[in-house]
């Protein structure tokens, strides 16, 4: 069995700066870290590998650097990493990402499952796990919040939607994402920190999924979406009145305010 998980590594938020003449993050401007969802996917697939014999695959999409971010999945416990990078995927939105690492995960071949973070916290879209799924004609299952149990044919999974809570079956291949509820991430061992080190990240470039995708599906000429201007809004302030040694006042300025929000009925 394998279970193959996307990673992707992500500046942090609370630090990088925008570029809004280019309409993209200055991910120069701040330091990179695993994205958190995909801590808890990459748990999810270690916990169901140590029970299965599961092999775990980390797979990334970024620049050269992004194999830090490999190198770190494989310290928490993943067996490969496999970075695809080449200037020709630059630029890409969340449908030319998709179709790239779709095409990596047809190039791999033998896979059972993929699990990914529901979501990136450097574009929020929700959308790349879907995506890569419907690429690859399998069936996928969204906003994982519990593993209830698996086997090597299928596994079940209780799924938040809306206000409602599913238990679903899926039986392989199949793709899901995972939510911050479904573990809490372990942290990397010495032992491992030490395979790491000197493990071989395996390298793709544009070329190597030539027989999967092509060079007109990749990159900013394959992204059907732009973003043409970003706005930081401004923070609201909150209107407040003090009332000082004039309680009957205060009361009364407090019933109208609530009587005019409707949370207190208007007498008739």
């Amino acid at each position: 069995m394998t279970i193959i998980v996307l990673i992707k590594q992500v500046p942090d938020m609370e630090k990088v700066r925008f570029d809004r003449e280019k309409g993209r993050i200055d991910r120069s401007s701040a330091g990179t870290e695993i994205n958190p969802f995909d801590l808890n996917a990459l748990e999810a697939a270690l916990q169901i590998g140590e029970n299965t014999g599961a092999k775990v695959v980390a797979l990334s999409m970024g620049p050269p650097q992004a194999e830090e971010a490999l190198r770190e999945a494989i310290a928490r416990g993943a067996d490969e990493g496999i970075l695809l990078s080449d200037m020709k995927f630059g630029g890409s939105d969340v449908k030319a990402t998709s179709g790239i690492l779709s095409a990596a995960i047809k190039k791999i071949g033998d896979y059972d499952l993929v699990i990914a973070g529901i979501q990136t916290v450097d574009g929020d879209t929700g959308q790349v796990g879907p995506e890569v799924a419907g690429l690859l004609n399998i069936p996928h299952i969204s906003s994982v919040e519990e593993i209830r149990s698996y086997s090597e044919e299928s596994i079940d999974v209780v799924c938040s939607v809306w206000e409602g809570l599913y238990l679903k079956r899926g039986r392989y291949p199949l793709l899901m994402t995972v939510t911050k509820d479904v573990n809490v991430p372990r942290l990397p061992s010495f032992k491992n920190k030490m395979k790491a080190r000197k493990a071989e990240i395996t390298k793709w470039s544009a070329e190597d999924l030539k027989d999967f995708t092509d060079e007109t599906k990749m990159g900013a000429k394959g992204s059907p979406t732009k973003v043409k201007k970003i706005e930081v809004p401004s923070q609201s302030q909150r209107e407040g009145k003090t009332f000082k040694n004039d309680d009957s006042t205060a009361i009364s300025e407090m019933i109208n305010v609530l009587k005019s929000q409707k949370v207190l009925k208007q007498e008739v």
